[in-house]
């Protein structure tokens, strides 16, 4: 079943688009001011790009003897559409962020277009029904890239548009109905359904466990589950946010919080700390030396994503404007004469 890890990226791509489109889900609904589109991707690019800039670069100069133009090709985020092969050591991760950084871009036009069809009618009903129309294009996708023969599709923005998809249709549910005390109460049970469903995308069913390409129907029914799996671990989180249940008190405390605000130095780093055990070490990757590599990965990475976090990523952070700022006490009123006192 440990092939199928990859299921991370299908719930990461829902938490992008459930946490980014929601202040538009917001606006559309309440009828408040939309996000504005220059600030929100100033903030967007510094959140990504810095520390990118300094793992690519890292990896690169270590492992890579790329000329110039594929050094601006990776710095720029432009990998996927380009015919370069196979990645660089230490950074075969990195394929989803070109997918993410496009969401990025394309969001605020696809939040324009959804509120221009919301205002027709009921809000939130029909940005449910404008969102269904992205998965639609990535199983469009999914089966012209199979027809035509170019798996490189696979790495485009509209193949992924599905997940993407989920999470922003959570969003609206998020602002729509606030908290489901039903969803809260079959908490246990999804998350259970979960797992059972992972299993069956543990299975041929959903693909070969090995790097050969699907078939169509397997492709399909991959996307497919990936989807429901993603969508019945996230959503007694998002739409049931019981702070006294036992979910909730894992995830939110302290040790769980600071890990969630390094999670993306974890995930930027965790390749190149594997890179560089298996060149110290001379192992062979697939040889079954999973826990002498687990254990240097995970200690090393987290070691090194808290110094990046703190040293990058907060300092990106507070030049975007994402740290919010303690607001200054207001004045204290001047202190009022006696009552008797001589005019």
């Amino acid at each position: 079943m440990t092939t199928r890890l990859g299921i991370a990226v299908p719930i990461f791509f829902l938490l992008s688009g459930l946490l980014l489109f929601r202040p538009w889900a917001k606006a559309f609904i309440e009828g408040t001011q939309a996000p504005g589109t220059p600030r929100y991707l100033w903030r967007r690019l510094l959140r990504v790009f810095p520390a990118y800039w300094l793992v690519t670069a890292l990896a690169l100069w270590a492992w890579s003897s790329l000329d110039g133009f594929g050094w601006a090709t990776w710095m720029l985020m432009l990998q996927n559409y380009t015919a370069q092969g196979q990645a660089p050591d230490g950074l075969y991760q990195m394929w989803t962020m070109p997918i993410e950084l496009a969401f990025y871009l394309a969001l605020p036009l696809i939040a324009w277009c959804l509120g221009v069809w919301a205002r027709r009618g009921n809000r939130p009903v029909r940005l449910l029904g404008g969102i269904a129309v992205l998965p639609v294009i990535s199983i469009a996708t999914v089966v012209a890239a199979h027809v035509w023969d170019q798996p490189q599709m696979a790495l485009w923005l509209p193949h992924h548009l599905i997940y993407f998809a989920a999470g922003m249709a959570m969003a609206v549910l998020s602002v729509w109905i606030k908290e489901s005390r039903a969803l809260d109460s079959l908490a246990p049970q999804l998350l259970v359904l979960a797992v059972l469903l992972y299993a069956m995308l543990s299975t041929e069913l959903a693909g070969p466990r090995t790097l050969t390409l699907p078939s169509l129907s397997q492709s399909l029914w991959r996307m497919v589950l990936e989807t429901a799996v993603a969508v019945l671990i996230v959503a007694p989180f998002a739409l049931a946010p019981r702070a006294d249940s036992l979910r909730h008190r894992v995830l939110g405390n302290p040790v769980s919080a600071y890990l969630g605000r390094i999670s993306y130095s974890v995930f930027l780093w965790h390749a190149p700390v594997i890179t560089l055990y298996y060149k110290v070490t001379d192992a062979e990757p697939f040889n079954g030396n999973f826990w002498p590599v687990a254990t240097f990965t995970l200690i090393g990475t987290l070691l090194i994503s808290a110094g990046s976090y703190h040293l990058v990523e907060e300092n990106a952070l507070r030049l975007s404007g994402l740290r919010r700022r303690v607001p200054a006490p207001p004045p204290e009123p001047p202190a009022r004469e006696p009552s008797g006192a001589a005019r």
